[in-house]
């Protein structure tokens, strides 16, 4: 028999049983789905978080005191010295070494509404290695600055009005807590920082955040030489493993060293983790579907062993009959798989444009999701398909 012949039957049979044919196909076409939608938000959310991390620079340190553990975050220990400052400064082939003071809040009111912010102290070489952040207005801070600040862009564009909170050159009074007591003090923007955007439609937390001159934040929260970062540029990238070395070799065990290529990777390895779990539950659906099609063809087996007789009276071999009904469990798969695949790029892409987030509509994640299904879809009919061409004709003659 031709494959052109059995192709045909086995489309006339799928006609035939349009109810059966149209429950597999939806079980196959709701799990690929799942599966396609699920993995294409998961590596969309990946590659904003790649975009985000290329800003640090692939020739910054952050160095932070404590330890980075998962799950538990990052473990402070007592912050930076001016003395660590001097032994960072020390190491071989690091350009430039600048402290940051973090992890403080202030209040600020904004046309009678009382409004929280983050508080950076920062000097102005901070910029100058984190370059892939920009001014939207105004300046950058410069050495000799005192009380001026640069404004996180939802700071001077809140989300809920529509005009502007500050503009540059604008007077903003903050108000602190230190030891218990507020302290008040007023400071002129001199810029605003264009807007970093976050995931999900939350706010980045450099949005909402406030930088001022190093001394200037010192005195304010009367912190002294005490900071929570410290980061310095290398000059050569190259040479980043041998600092790290070296860095770790002088700090000791108990700080946290990172840069951008280890973010990455502890970033890839938590949404790999995710990313398995969504597909694996999503997969599950298939598995469903499957199980599905072997008792759907198994039944169909049995109605149409009269059928089978007859074709294998006729001269149909029985890898005539076994690709018959494989080929119908295949369309099912091609069809379910290729519906499934466009459906979920397609409902990924709206709950991203929902949510703020990208997505990553691969051509390679529809195709592998396509032939996942057609495996799936094949191996489930396998028996059932075995059984009809084990038939012997003359008993399948008698069937009723």
């Amino acid at each position: 028999m031709k494959i052109s012949d059995i192709f045909l039957l086995s489309s006339q049979g799928l006609r035939e049983r349009k109810f059966r044919f149209a429950l597999n196909l939806l079980g196959i076409l709701i799990g690929c789905m799942a599966v396609t939608g699920l993995i294409s938000l998961t590596q969309g959310l990946n590659d904003l978080i790649g975009e985000q991390l290329d800003m640090f620079g692939p020739n910054n340190i952050m160095i932070m005191p404590g330890s980075l553990e998962m799950g538990a975050g990052l473990i402070a220990s007592q912050s930076f010295n001016w003395r660590d400052i001097q032994t960072i400064e020390r190491v071989a082939n690091i350009d430039t070494v600048t402290p940051l003071i973090g992890g403080k809040m202030c209040s600020l009111t904004q046309q009678g509404e009382k409004r929280y912010a983050f508080v950076y102290g920062i000097e102005a070489e901070y910029f100058e290695i984190m370059s892939g952040w920009d001014v939207e207005e105004g300046r950058y801070l410069r050495r000799g600055d005192t009380a001026v600040v640069l404004l996180g862009y939802e700071i001077a564009r809140p989300k809920d009005r529509d005009t502007p909170g500050y503009e540059v050159g604008d007077r903003v009074t903050l108000v602190v807590l230190v030891e218990g007591e507020e302290k008040e003090m007023s400071f002129r923007v001199v810029g605003i920082m264009e807007r970093q955007g976050g995931i999900g439609g939350v706010s980045s937390d450099e949005d909402q955040s406030i930088f001022m001159p190093l001394r200037t934040c010192q005195q304010l929260f009367e912190v002294g030489g005490e900071f929570q970062y410290v980061t310095c540029r290398v000059n050569d990238q190259n040479d980043l493993p041998q600092v790290v070395m070296d860095l770790e070799e002088r700090l000791g065990d108990d700080v946290t060293i990172m840069t951008a290529e280890s973010m990455q990777e502890m970033i890839g390895t938590i949404l790999g983790a995710v990313e398995a779990v969504l597909g694996g539950v999503a997969a599950i659906s298939l598995v469903v579907a499957g199980v599905g099609i072997v008792n759907t063809m198994t039944i169909s087996v049995m109605e149409r062993t009269r059928e089978i007789g007859i074709l294998k009276s006729i001269g149909c071999r029985s890898s005539d009959v076994l690709l018959m009904f494989l080929s119908e469990a295949m369309v099912t798969g091609l069809i379910g798989g290729t519906l499934g695949a466009a459906i979920g790029f397609a409902l990924g892409n709206i709950i991203g444009q929902a949510i703020d987030m990208p997505v990553s509509s691969s051509i390679y994640l529809g195709l592998g999701v396509v032939v996942f299904a057609m495996v799936t879809t094949s191996l489930s009919g396998l028996y059932p398909a075995w059984r009809a061409s084990r038939l012997h004709p003359v008993e399948a003659l008698r069937s009723e």
